[in-house]
């Protein structure tokens, strides 16, 4: 049976002679041009004849080969479901069969047409754009101060787009019952580098009981023939799994009360990394019904854990919506929704207001590099012709697909969401997930440092990149750079507990003092370049990795973790810890469970000591030295090393330092670490004579008054009449903090 299918072409290449030429090669090879059979407002159009369900064409100058032809990668499919009128565009592969729409004016002008009436306070409205232009994209729905609402929709293939909602009883061509009288149709505007690419709808919406839930019908320019899509910029994802709607949140009716709140500086973070299901989930002292919700960490933070504790700051695991339920939240399906299961926005908000009102930064989990596999609305939602899932796609990672990191666009999408998290949600800085130039293009983590900080948007958000191995590039000038979680120390720190090989990493006494000192010599320019930690949600934690390599013995086990923990509270960098490591609990990676029954602080001798001990670190400056060189400086010393005399720790897994600040004497303070399976001992230059009190050891922690009880006339304070301590004998597996009190203190 024959058809017959008319094909409009716009000839946007300006051919004199455009020919089309169709080909099928299905084992009985057709070739064969095409001639215009007419012209319109347009461009040319061609009647064609077919009797296959599908064929190729492409076009070209003139008749005969040797003319100039399309390039290849513009071939186009024709199907017999587009039916019997299609139209095409030059330089894109896309087929359509609607008329594609025209441009009706640029975004500049229809952004200062409506500026008055963006709300300033807690609102972010997106005008991100990397390429320099100010081009304000206005993408997602945004309420406006009229109560109106804008809705902005980013897609340089669509032929058209409408908007339909429960507003409109979801209509539009795609409605199996269509009522054309209340579609929405958006309308094209020039966007992104002047080229009609953005999608903009005003509306002024009904009263309803409950909330405003949208999608976009795009017709064309997806790798389907239209399609229902939520909006990438969502805040919120619907109840209803089926649907997965987007919907409309309205960021300016909570009332927060954190205005004299202000982001700490770097050195002064002591990071708690936690999971928002994991840290309440049957957690006895949380009502059920909050347990493993934002209300459930709301709840720990007002009855005051964190600051009893001592943290500065909570490092929360992916806050953005996963299509899944349970989980570590590594999997997202677009980047600014709010993980429903956690609770509202509202909620959210609550939860970081109640955190600034304590005293606590809040950190959020950003995943960029891939998406999840299960639903992912970006996934061929752009057909561009650029590979397996579209525009938003590169490649692929172990966990799947790559995001594009590094196209403008997609950038521009990536740092709105920041921007929006720190506007509406008041989020003091990001930990950015697995951002090795294998994963994730480093032009996005320029971009987005100068974006957010240098262009004045918060030059005081905490930046921290996932990076192993680590690399330079991302430090920045140093002081400004991104904070890297150090797998220097990390890895090393496990090779010396477990007294083995952890990694490729051996417990050997080879460059022993690069991790203690922010890993300098490998990759940091800064101590802000430095995140260290033996612990987290992707590995093990120090009790569970040390029985990898047979060491079972409780007491053992127990001593190793203050040690790991120890060391990662003194050494140079900013410390973090995990959930329940504060109990020094047994835990294997990827585990979100704390089993608050049986780690109870008022009985667990673990979590005094570590209470105590990171008050110690959040006390005194000299145990949070900042700076590209304290040695050059003239505030850090090595006093024990494998790298020293012997008497000093000559090959052997000891390590020591002494912080000497001379505008303030009473910062002067001493630390030793013995990660040998006996006793070392040791000759001490303590450089200034008099009384060194013990703060603390493996074992106790005892501040100064008014924090704790010391008195500097204990007997195991150390009172010099020089400098040097012939003999400290160090126990094995121990650790030491000492601090040079003037006599006029005690």
């Amino acid at each position: 049976m024959r058809y017959k299918v008319r094909i409009h072409y716009d000839n946007k290449n300006g051919f004199l002679e455009p020919v089309l030429w169709v080909w099928v090669s299905d084992g009985a090879t057709l070739e064969k041009e095409i001639m215009p059979s007419g012209r319109d407002d347009f461009g040319v159009y061609y009647d064609l004849y077919y009797n296959r369900s599908d064929f190729r064409f492409i076009f070209k100058d003139g008749r005969g080969k040797k003319v100039r032809w399309e390039r290849q990668q513009f071939g186009r499919t024709f199907h017999r479901s587009l039916g019997d009128e299609i139209w095409t565009m030059a330089n894109r592969h896309n087929v359509y069969n609607v008329r594609p729409a025209e441009p009706q004016g640029n975004v500049k002008d229809y952004y200062r047409s409506i500026k008055h009436l963006i709300p300033e306070e807690n609102y972010y409205f997106p005008t991100t754009d990397v390429s320099g232009l100010g081009i304000p994209s206005m993408l997602g729905a945004n309420i406006l101060k009229d109560g109106s609402i804008l809705f902005g929709f980013f897609h340089p293939r669509a032929a058209r787009v409408y908007l339909v909602g429960n507003f409109n009883e979801w209509q539009c061509p795609g409605h199996p019952y269509p009522k054309e009288e209340q579609f929405i149709e958006m309308g094209l505007y020039r966007g992104f580098y002047y080229q009609p690419n953005i999608w903009l709808a005003r509306i002024n919406p009904p009263v309803l009981e409950f909330p405003i839930e949208y999608k976009f019908y795009v017709q064309g320019g997806c790798t389907d023939v239209e399609r229902y899509v939520p909006d990438p910029y969502t805040r919120l994802y619907s109840d209803d799994y089926k649907y997965r709607n987007s919907v409309v949140v309205d960021p300016t009716k909570f009332r927060w009360t954190d205005q004299d709140w202000k982001t700490p500086d770097v050195s002064d973070l002591i990071l708690y990394e936690l999971n928002i299901y994991g840290f309440t989930d049957n957690d006895p002292d949380i009502p059920e019904e909050i347990q493993g919700t934002f209300k459930g960490v709301t709840a720990r933070i007002r009855e005051g854990y964190f600051e009893k504790l001592g943290v500065t700051a909570l490092a929360l695991m992916p806050t953005a919506e996963v299509p899944m339920k349970r989980g570590l939240g590594y999997e997202p399906c677009t980047f600014m929704a709010v993980e429903k299961d956690f609770g509202t926005p509202d909620d959210f908000r609550e939860m970081v207001n109640e955190a600034h009102r304590h005293g606590l930064a809040v950190i959020t989990d950003q995943v960029y590099n891939h998406t999840s596999n299960d639903f992912n609305p970006l996934w061929d939602l752009i057909d561009d012709g650029s590979g397996d899932g579209g525009f938003y796609f590169e490649g692929k990672t172990m966990w799947g697909n790559r995001v594009a990191t590094g196209r403008d666009e997609v950038d521009n999408m990536l740092i709105d969401a920041c921007k929006m998290l720190i506007k509406e949600y008041h989020i003091d800085g990001f930990r950015f997930d697995a951002t090795h130039s294998y994963f994730l293009n480093h032009k996005l983590l320029h971009r987005l440092a100068h974006e957010i900080k240098d262009s004045g948007f918060k030059p005081d958000a905490i930046l921290i990149a996932e990076n192993l191995p680590n690399e330079q590039d991302i430090n920045l000038e140093g002081y400004n750079g991104y904070a890297q979680w150090s797998n220097i120390f990390h890895d090393k720190i496990k090779a010396l507990l477990r007294e083995g090989v952890f990694e490729g990493v051996g417990n050997g006494v080879e460059n022993l003092g690069v991790p203690f000192y922010f890993s300098k010599e490998s990759y940091a320019a800064h101590t802000n370049n430095a995140i260290n930690f033996c612990e987290s949600h992707d590995e093990n934690s120090v009790q569970f990795e040390v029985t990898t390599n047979g060491i079972t013995d409780p007491v053992l086990k127990d001593r190793k973790a203050r040690l790991g923990l120890m060391a990662t509270m003194v050494s140079l960098g900013q410390p973090m810890i995990y959930m329940g490591q504060e109990f020094g609990i047994e835990r294997e990676r990827n585990r979100i469970k704390v089993e608050w029954v049986k780690y109870s602080e008022a009985t667990n001798r673990f979590y005094n000591w570590t209470r105590g001990l990171i008050h110690l670190r959040k006390r005194y400056r000299g145990l949070k030295l900042s700076g590209y060189n304290p040695v050059e400086e003239g505030t850090f010393a090595w006093v024990l090393g494998p790298w020293l005399e012997e008497r000093r720790g000559k090959g052997k897994r000891v390590i020591g330092w002494r912080v000497l600040d001379n505008r303030a004497p009473h910062e002067r303070m001493l630390v030793m670490l013995n990660f040998e399976a006996h006793e070392v001992p040791v000759e001490v230059d303590f450089h200034t004579p008099g009384r060194w009190v013990k703060l603390a050891d493996i074992e106790n922690v005892n501040d100064l008054p008014p924090e704790g009880t010391k008195d500097p006339q204990d007997p195991d304070s150390i009172l010099l009449d020089r400098g040097i301590l012939p003999e400290f004998v160090l126990p094995p597996y121990s650790g030491f903090i000492y601090k040079y009190v003037p006599e006029q203190l005690h």
